[in-house]
């Protein structure tokens, strides 16, 4: 027996020689296998999970800070049920409160603010006109009642509605007008079948406003972060990112070295440009509701903001231009990028620091007595390049050749460009020009915003810490 159950089978191959074969596995071994697999497989999944769970939380900690001021949050309002005294004040309406700081709790000061009025001023709004169209049915028996009602749901619901397609009631009161319909509705069937209606509208728009209290004193007290800031930090970084690629670019169509791995990444930063602009109107708006803090009052100009960012993005876009040129750099002729080399690099060194000083301005708050010296400068190195430019246009002319007439440039006897290698560097040439010329656009917005938000003069020993030339009249 033990011998047929230690038996092997062979296989013959083609050269002659033989290969044990395995044995077939049981169902039991096979299903085993199969668990084993399985189990670490989803070991592998939730490890991986925690892992990035991790790395979130450590590289953004404000996320991890958020998470357990909603978990204060409940824990504090669900004491209305837990507590008896707390439940028998607010009745079986206590679920309300739950609803509403699950509902309105935000990341940010603004977005909490933002939820928490509009769905109190929507159901305040809303319980009042259902309770007086209440009365006014009631008045008029039970045959008209539900008409007067029904017509009421219609009547009001459509035209709130309609307000949401407004665009300045979507910016700010589009989630209130929502509530306002909802409340509405709610209040108005609810009170056909509720005989005290008015305690019920009382109960719910209370416990409505102790989960909106709760969430606006929970976010502003404990590390409160402020929309406002996110949106002021966001704009410098983008300041300082189109300053960064302006340079990169330029520096990479120049270069001989055809290695672009190292600067690429800071060459495409203008992308967070262009792609900011959603993320912008949202942060305005959400400032637009916080009260004063740090260095921003209440009626701090958040327009201006979206105003800078819009300017920024006209200039990301030339700076788009100038990656698509990088591409065909191969193409263009060497001895006119020799030419031209200093003066494009002068006007976007100059263009790129005026970025770097606006964007230490908004960090600082205050007015740099540079600018006009900056602005100077950029002005002359545009003046040299179109002048040089001009020098080489003057060079064109019609070369003959193999019966046919091609434009080329002639610098001298022996050197001729053909205008297939002139075309590159003379488009390159002519967007940062018109770089240059954009920014003072966004100088511009920079200095409305540094007017209407009252930025201070920058004082002469914080310029001579940070190695600025002073100018006399600023001492004087």
């Amino acid at each position: 027996m033990n011998a047929i159950n230690s038996a092997e089978w062979r296989i013959r191959m083609a050269d002659g020689s033989f290969e044990n074969l395995a044995p077939e596995s049981s169902p039991i071994t096979r299903m085993y296998l199969s668990f084993e697999r399985f189990l670490k497989n989803l070991i592998l999944i939730v490890r991986r999970f925690l892992e990035k769970s991790w790395n979130i939380g450590k590289n953004e900690p404000r996320k991890v800070i958020h998470c357990l001021k909603v978990g204060i949050a409940l824990s504090i309002v669900s004491l209305f049920y837990y507590m008896r005294p707390l439940y028998n004040g607010v009745g079986g309406t206590a679920m309300w409160a739950v609803m509403t700081v699950v509902v309105v709790f935000e990341n940010t000061v603004g977005a909490t603010l933002y939820k928490c009025l509009n769905r109190a001023t929507g159901t305040f709004c809303a319980g009042f006109l259902a309770i007086g169209i209440h009365w006014i049915a009631n008045q008029s028996g039970k045959r008209f009642e539900p008409i007067i009602m029904g017509a009421s749901i219609f009547i009001l619901a459509s035209a709130a509605t309609f307000t949401r397609f407004i665009p300045a009631v979507k910016a700010r009161f589009d989630y209130g007008t929502m509530i306002f319909i909802l409340t509405f509705t709610l209040v108005s069937i609810s009170g056909y079948r509720v005989e005290n209606l008015l305690n019920m509208a009382h109960e719910r728009v209370s416990t409505i406003i102790i989960g909106a209290s709760l969430c606006v004193i929970t976010s502003i007290l404990i590390f409160p972060i402020w929309a406002g800031e996110e949106l002021h930090k966001l704009v410098i970084s983008n300041l300082e990112k189109l300053a960064e690629s302006l340079d990169c670019c330029v520096a990479e169509f120049f270069s001989v070295s055809e290695d672009t791995t190292t600067n690429t990444k800071k060459m495409l930063a203008f992308k967070c440009v262009l792609n900011s602009k959603a993320s912008e109107e949202t942060m305005a708006n959400f400032a637009r509701w916080e009260p004063a803090h740090g260095l921003f009052n209440f009626q701090h100009p958040w327009g201006k903001y979206l105003k800078i960012s819009a300017s920024m993005r006209s200039c990301a876009c030339c700076i788009e231009a100038l990656t698509s040129c990088i591409n065909q750099k191969d193409q263009a002729s060497e001895l006119l990028k020799n030419q031209l080399t200093n003066t494009c690099q002068q006007v976007s060194s100059s263009t790129s620091e005026i970025l770097k000083e606006l964007a230490l301005n908004m960090k600082t708050m205050r007015k740099s007595s540079r600018m006009d010296m900056l602005i100077q400068e950029k002005s002359n190195a545009i003046q040299e390049l179109e002048t040089l430019m001009e020098r080489l246009s003057g060079l064109l002319i019609i070369q003959p050749k193999n019966d046919q007439e091609k434009p080329v440039i002639r610098t001298s006897s022996t050197n001729v460009i053909p205008l297939v290698e002139i075309i590159p560097t003379a488009t390159f040439a002519s967007l940062v020009i018109e770089i240059a010329t954009r920014i003072e656009g966004v100088v511009d917005v920079v200095e409305e915003l540094s007017k209407l938000a009252k930025f201070k003069l920058e004082d002469v020993d914080m310029m001579i810490k940070q190695n600025k030339p002073v100018i006399k009249n600023v001492i004087n």
